[in-house]
């Protein structure tokens, strides 16, 4: 991630999963929205990008990785933040967050930490897993997904509805054509998989810019920032 200081540029700092999360080399061609969406940006923009694989709004305090933002962030910065994949996990109390109490307890931690530097907080709802049933996308996100967004209303946040972005697009692509924008390759395609990978949560570096392209969208039309201005014209 980017740490270099320089307070003529807006750094948006990003706090999330996977799905945002800069990749290693060993998991090519695996990609994130997070990676891909700086190329969309003029100079005026930097991304800080903290989010890490596997972690929960939970799990991300608790290892004080917010914290970490926090002691960076300043005035006029943004906080892009985006959970749900691992607060849904049950059976593992570390990351696990109730939707209706403890999820929202925890993004009002980002919320209220940004705004105490004078940054400004963004929520960005979970990206949709590739699961289709009869052409239609299956939002295993509904519950945190609901949480969010009222969450957005009650504290005046701005909200970019990426869960809904990337439902509209994958249904427009179909269940076929929504192969490429998720990690699936064939045995012996790449060297980091040799028997293929058929994964419907991750993205390939292509999906990656497409899903990066919604939330460009969605700075564009969803929320009312001079974050529109720095982002280059064929944005």
């Amino acid at each position: 991630m980017d740490t270099e200081k320089n307070d003529n540029v807006i750094t948006i700092f990003i706090a999330g999963d996977s799905t945002a999360a800069n990749k290693t080399p060993e998991v090519y061609p695996e990609s994130s929205w997070g990676e891909a969406i700086g190329q969309f940006f003029n100079e005026k923009v930097r991304i800080s990008n903290h989010a890490m694989n596997g972690r929960s709004s939970k799990s991300f305090v608790d290892e004080g990785r917010l914290q970490a933002i926090l002691d960076q962030i300043k005035e006029g910065d943004y906080l892009f933040i985006q959970f749900a994949h691992n607060d849904e996990k049950e059976q593992d109390p570390t990351r696990y967050t109730d939707p209706r109490t403890t999820y929202k307890q925890y993004l009002r931690m980002y919320i209220d930490g940004a705004r105490a530097k004078r940054a400004i907080p963004v929520l960005l709802t979970p990206v949709n897993r590739r699961f289709f049933e009869n052409g239609k996308i299956i939002n295993t996100h509904r519950e945190y997904y609901r949480a969010m967004k009222e969450l957005a209303e009650e504290m005046s946040v701005p909200l970019i509805d990426v869960c809904e972005k990337s439902r509209v697009l994958f249904e427009r692509l179909g269940e076929e054509k929504t192969k490429e924008i998720f990690l699936w390759v064939k045995p012996g395609e790449y060297p980091n998989y040799p028997n293929g990978k058929q994964d419907n949560t991750h993205f390939s570096t292509k999906g990656a810019v497409e899903i990066a392209k919604l939330v460009v969208d969605g700075i564009k039309n969803d929320i009312d920032s001079p974050l529109k201005e720095y982002l280059k014209d064929n944005a």
